[in-house]
């Protein structure tokens, strides 16, 4: 059985934790979880216990955590799986991660996909421009350094507001909980420099919209992607748990039909 731990019992890895627990990945289970505020079953105190119980750990508990715990992870010899993958905006933190020794570095693609036929786009000539457009329940992209009438839209107003737009690295920084996606298509393309993003408040939205459009010398593409929100995280989409879980099932067992 492949031992899976998890750092973060939040919105994500709950979800994550209730699903292995119940059979969801043959051949996967749940062998601990370190989260310091929510009492699991499961539960440890410290990261050695949790490593000494993992073949492969999961982290789900933000960019703080990352920074935290991710290279000991991988120094200890345990494969770790990011969702928190908007924290490697941060290049120190991203060349960190990739440089340690020990076990590998999986990123968790999170809420959209598509990335196989980018990287075919971007192999076959550079791509000119990627852009990501974001549309969110306008409540949850409410932020502490938001000025007063910005935030009053947000919260009472009847129309879509544009809350940011400009390049990805930017974006990760100022929306940490709503970068992930925007970090997974800026490494799998033209980097976090290079990618445009766009991200509206929707007061009507009840789920998460994301529309990538790309072009270069391989043609043009657009992808759509609208998943409903996490009940725990309306900053989330609900799938985000299961792409972890996909994830943990193709480590052990590639898909022969995903290459």
């Amino acid at each position: 059985m492949l031992r899976v731990g998890l750092i973060g019992c939040g919105a994500i890895g709950s979800v994550v934790a209730r699903e292995l627990s119940g059979g969801a990945v043959d051949g996967a289970e749940l062998a601990a979880v370190f989260d310091l505020v929510v009492d699991h079953p499961l539960g440890v105190q410290d990261r050695d216990s949790l490593l000494s119980r993992s073949d492969v750990v999961v982290e789900a508990a933000g960019h703080g955590a990352l920074r935290e715990h991710g290279v000991a992870v991988r120094e200890a010899g345990t494969d770790l799986l990011v969702v928190s993958i908007g924290a490697l905006a941060d290049e120190e933190l991203e060349s960190t991660l990739r440089d340690a020794q020990g076990g590998r570095l999986l990123l968790c693609t999170g809420a959209i996909g598509g990335f196989d036929i980018l990287r075919a786009a971007m192999l076959f000539g550079p791509l000119e421009e990627v852009a990501i457009n974001s549309t969110k329940p306008a409540a949850a992209l409410r932020r502490p350094w938001m000025d007063e009438a910005l935030l009053d839209a947000l919260a009472y107003g009847s129309e879509p507001v544009t809350v940011f737009d400009g390049r990805a690295r930017e974006a990760c920084v100022r929306f940490p909980e709503s970068a992930n996606v925007t970090a997974t298509l800026s490494l799998a393309t033209v980097g976090f420099d290079g990618v445009r993003v766009r991200l509206v408040g929707d007061p009507e939205a009840i789920g998460v919209r994301h529309v990538v459009c790309a072009s270069g010398a391989a043609g043009a593409y657009e992808l759509s992607f609208e998943n409903a929100a996490s009940p725990d995280n309306p900053r989330t989409s609900a799938v985000t748990a299961y792409s972890v879980l996909r994830a943990l099932t193709d480590i052990q067992r590639p898909p022969v039909s995903v290459l």
